[in-house]
């Protein structure tokens, strides 16, 4: 017996939803609008991994989020900008399209090096091109919820693709917050033993480097970086005066994109 088929699955889209879907991305690439498709098909697309799902994750650059928006309503949906630093997303009855431009740590904002690396491949029918897995697994290495944890996802796209990443790109991804990738990496070699050389031993050897030069941060008042992880677990240290990250001069985020992404704490996935 395959373990995987005990666990509950999401109910599978019917016939008319995928056709709306379909027609979606048809619109999308007769209007010319640049975007990627990510999320559960970027994990079959490159770990063979099928996850149903309820619906599909597009990514796109900010500047081209009104011609997607608009492309997607001449297709049917009904769209709304549900979180102005990072997510749109397009209705049709009770499924919908994410539309990402961002992330909501307000960290990793789609750029042109999402495309260049991007993959082709075919979804419903119609040529695509999948989100690179390099940007897929830095999108997913901040995922750390009580709810919701996607270091299984970083785990399989190493075990699938580590030893073709470009990693110098990888490890520009993550700039300063290097840590966060190294612990993943740690992680992946407990969680898969027999393949810890997918991960080259010079990157295990530049980021443990990075670390250790990187010192105590002498801030004040002290930064809380672990807002960038959880939008919730860490809000008690920001209320007991920890400078939260995610607001500049470190983070990119105004004060109004945290305070309407925490209230959406329980709400909106």
């Amino acid at each position: 017996m395959r373990l995987a088929s005990l666990l509950p699955q999401e109910p599978a889209l019917n016939a008319a939803t995928l056709a709306q879907f379909a027609n979606a991305l048809k619109a999308l690439n007769e209007r010319a609008v640049p975007y990627l498709v990510g999320g559960a098909y970027a994990l079959k697309h490159y770990c063979g991994i099928n996850r149903d799902t309820k619906d599909v994750d597009l990514f796109v650059e900010r500047s081209a989020l009104d011609g997607a928006l608009s492309a997607l309503e001449d297709a049917g949906f009904r769209t709304e900008v549900v979180f102005s630093h990072w997510l749109a997303k397009a209705w049709v009855g009770d499924r919908f399209i994410d539309v990402i431009f961002g992330a909501g740590n307000g960290f990793g904002a789609v750029d042109r090096g999402w495309f260049e690396y991007s993959e082709p491949d075919v979804l419903l029918g119609v040529p695509v091109r999948i989100c690179p897995a390099e940007e897929t697994l830095c999108s997913k290495a901040f995922v750390m919820e009580r709810e919701r944890y996607d270091g299984a996802d970083v785990n399989h796209l190493l075990l699938a693709r580590g030893d073709r990443f470009d990693w110098e790109r990888l490890i520009a991804r993550f700039g300063e917050h290097a840590r966060v990738l190294l612990s993943h990496l740690v992680l992946f070699g407990y969680a898969f033993p027999a393949e810890r050389a997918k991960v080259p031993g010079w990157v295990m050897f530049d980021l443990c480097a990075r670390v250790v030069a990187e010192g105590p941060d002498t801030a004040d008042p002290p930064v809380c970086k672990g807002t960038f992880l959880s939008r919730q677990q860490y809000l008690v240290d920001i209320d007991r005066g920890c400078a939260d990250a995610r607001l500049p001069p470190v983070g990119t985020m105004t004060p109004e994109d945290v305070a309407v992404w925490t209230a959406a704490i329980g709400r909106v996935p």
